[in-house]
């Protein structure tokens, strides 16, 4: 069962089936909508949606698919670092002072920070940015959850845009090298939390350049060090969260030391049983 939004429409597709669920419930226009009316009912979010969806109305064209918008119109983006072996080593490998990240990982807290505002997020098929001020850049695939009044209540795509060099000039530096214009993305769709295994998920990256394939990698959620679950309480400790916010939860694949991004690359993240999000590389 994914979940998009189109215009001002939320679809749903799911066996096959493709429904407007606006057109069956006009008062459900976004992603937060839904999440709303469910837990009114009492209801999981898949559950409300089978209710609903099962009726002979409300057919959606498959093709109107293609061009989806952000998921869910999340008015806070967060993120953690840190929370994969091989993203530890690849930051201590980066930076002047390595031994900050070793302590992070081990550590009881987890790395934590702000990354966007809805104005600043971009969704699928759109632009996202590289800083003109950094020579090295990279993207960051990552499963990224969705939460409403204080829980996780479904999954999505992440991109978390990233400047190396200025992140390992100094560790202080990590808000100019993640907090920037264009440097976040989400989507197609995302999927309600009871209908994934989201510990043990494959995460594929892809990027071309001028049609072809510069660098590919893939990952497993099953190696992160801390688990959503935990990452969500971290979060919310002393800190309320919008309803409907998005928070990124690390990568596990990274491009190597000589590869940085250009304006133009094509970004593919794959995240198994969620989709597919797609972005081209700008200056910003």
């Amino acid at each position: 069962m994914k979940i998009y939004q189109i215009e001002k429409r939320v679809v749903v597709e799911d066996d096959k089936k493709i429904k407007d669920i606006t057109k069956l419930r006009p008062s459900i226009k976004t992603s937060i909508d839904l999440i709303k009316v469910a837990l009114s009912n009492d209801l999981t979010v898949s559950e409300y949606l089978k209710k609903t969806m099962d009726t002979t109305e409300g057919t959606f064209p498959k093709q109107m698919l293609s061009n989806p918008r952000i998921p869910i119109d999340s008015l806070e983006t967060w993120a953690f670092g840190v929370t994969y072996e091989d993203s530890m080593k690849e930051r201590q490998a980066e930076s002047d002072t390595p031994d900050v990240y070793g302590k992070v990982y081990t550590a009881d807290r987890p790395e934590a920070f702000f990354k966007s505002t809805l104005a600043r997020l971009k969704g699928p098929n759109d632009k996202v940015g590289i800083r003109k001020d950094s020579t090295w850049d990279v993207p960051e695939p990552e499963l990224t959850f969705i939460v409403f009044h204080g829980q996780i209540v479904g999954f999505t795509v992440g991109n978390d845009m990233s400047s190396r060099s200025i992140e390992g000039e100094n560790p202080l530096y990590i808000p100019q090298a993640k907090i920037y214009n264009s440097s976040a993305s989400i989507g197609p769709c995302w999927v309600p939390i009871e209908l994934l295994d989201y510990n043990n998920l494959k995460v594929e990256m892809i990027i071309k350049r001028d049609s072809n394939e510069v660098f590919s990698g893939s990952g497993n959620t099953n190696l992160m060090k801390r688990k959503c679950d935990e990452l969500n309480k971290w979060l919310h400790s002393s800190n309320d969260i919008p309803d409907g916010s998005t928070v990124m939860t690390g990568t596990g694949t990274i491009p190597p030391e000589e590869f940085t991004l250009k304006a133009g690359d094509e970004i593919s993240i794959t995240i198994e049983n969620i989709g597919t999000l797609l972005n081209t590389v700008m200056e910003v």
